[in-house]
């Protein structure tokens, strides 16, 4: 003990100069040692981890603890060399309110990556899947966490945060007045990040304008259309509008998936089986086009000149929409032709003597014989499907019925009712999206 009370007297006895050196070596070497701390070992367990956010903390974190042993650093070696000096106790305000900002904003930070987390922990597993998480609350906590870190940072630098704000009143009210417009799409901005109708990446249609979100601001909302025009459109004029977002249709947590409908029709020559069973198996090739729910090809209408089919099938992601569409037109123009069949479309015929070429007949036939059977199986499979939905829809509704079912039971069985209904709809309804 003796020791460390000598090395301290010698310490004390260096002249100034000295002291700043010691203090500065001293600083620089507790910050090497947090440093390979942070590095070598809060780093390692960090990747070990499994979860994201810790991963998010670190740098931000191991920022601001560099900064504040600097700061700390110079604090205390200034309190030790300059010990009593007036310039210490003036310069002192200053540290408490780094140290506020400091702490303010590590928390901020804290806050921003771990509010995410939370809200994704106690949110409904059963409700559509969408990147990110509600802005506004994110917004209102780190705000109040800076008012309360700024009110005592200026507090401690002897000024009152309300009489600022007081005398600012006036001011604000003026500039207010004349930014009633922008103050609104502000406003209202929140409003959408509260109700989040939408997120960047969907596709929306906003009065008649159908695109991608590329970015939700303050101000505006920007969507990409199909022909790369970027449309602004103002959050007042968003908010105010009705808007289709085309990218929620999953109904079971898919928050990309969307629905393919494409209507075709054939001459009423045509067998119906044969036309059914040719695209349905057109559709089952489709890369594009997923198993689950099940594509359907459906007789939906008999037009004036054509029998009109809908096929009605999911795309996984939205963005191979349109790929899927041209993918399937062109390899139903190809198969319409090998099997012979027709497309109609209005002509002129012309009377002469001579007779057109006719179709292979045989192999149409034969075809047509084929598909016949096929969809005999197929309608056969679909009532199955049918009434084995309706029973497990009635299933499921008697197991809601029951007071004691716990949370989580109850979140799976509302789930698998929604898909069993969506799926029941599509067979009942034609295809109707």
């Amino acid at each position: 003990m003796s020791q460390i009370d000598d090395a301290i007297d010698q310490l004390n006895g260096l002249d100034s100069w000295a002291q700043w050196g010691v203090g500065l070596v001293a600083t620089l070497l507790t910050l090497s040692i947090v440093r390979l701390l942070m590095k070598k070992v809060v780093l390692d367990i960090v990747k070990k981890t499994a979860f994201d956010w810790d991963d998010k903390l670190y740098s931000p974190v191991t920022k601001r603890i560099y900064i504040f042993i600097l700061f700390a650093g110079v604090n205390l070696t200034m309190n030790w060399v300059m010990e009593g000096d007036s310039l210490v106790d003036s310069f002192n305000p200053f540290f408490q309110a780094t140290y506020i900002l400091l702490s303010t904003s590590l928390t901020s930070v804290v806050l921003r990556t771990l509010i995410p987390v939370v809200m994704d922990r106690f949110s409904d597993p059963s409700s559509v899947t969408v990147s990110g998480s509600n802005s506004l609350i994110i917004f209102i906590f780190r705000a109040a966490v800076w008012f309360g870190g700024l009110y005592l940072a200026l507090s401690e630098l002897g000024i009152e945060l309300f009489g600022v704000l007081a005398s600012l009143a006036v001011f604000s009210l003026i500039i207010g007045l004349a930014m009633q417009q922008t103050l609104g799409n502000i406003v209202n901005s929140f409003m959408l990040a509260l109700d989040q109708p939408f997120e960047v990446g969907d596709r929306i249609e906003v009065e008649g304008k159908i695109g991608s979100v590329v970015s939700v601001g303050i101000l505006s909302t920007k969507i990409l259309t199909h022909e790369e025009n970027l449309v602004v459109i103002p959050n007042n004029s968003l908010v105010n509008s009705t808007v289709i977002n085309h990218a929620r249709g999953g109904g079971d947590g898919v928050g990309r998936r969307i629905s393919l409908v494409q209507d075709i029709g054939v001459g009423y020559g045509e067998d119906i089986a044969h036309v059914k069973y040719t695209v349905l198996k057109l559709m089952r090739e489709c890369p594009y086009v997923i198993s689950k729910p099940e594509p359907r090809v459906l007789l939906i209408e008999l037009g004036e000149y054509a029998k009109i089919f809908r096929m009605y099938g999911w795309v996984e992601d939205y963005s191979d929409e349109f790929v899927a569409r041209d993918w399937l037109l062109k390899n139903v123009d190809e198969k319409f032709s090998a099997e012979g069949i027709e497309i109609p479309f209005p002509t002129a015929v012309e009377i002469s003597g001579k007779q057109s070429p006719a179709l292979n007949k045989n192999h149409k036939t034969a075809s047509v014989r084929k598909a016949r059977l096929q969809m005999v199986k197929e309608d056969k499979q679909l009532n199955k499907e049918r009434a084995a939905a309706k029973e497990e829809i009635e299933a499921i509704h008697e197991k809601l019925n029951d007071p004691e079912l716990d949370k989580k039971t109850r979140n799976l069985l509302e789930e698998d009712l929604r898909e069993l209904n969506s799926l029941l709809s599509m067979f009942e309804a034609g295809g109707d999206d």
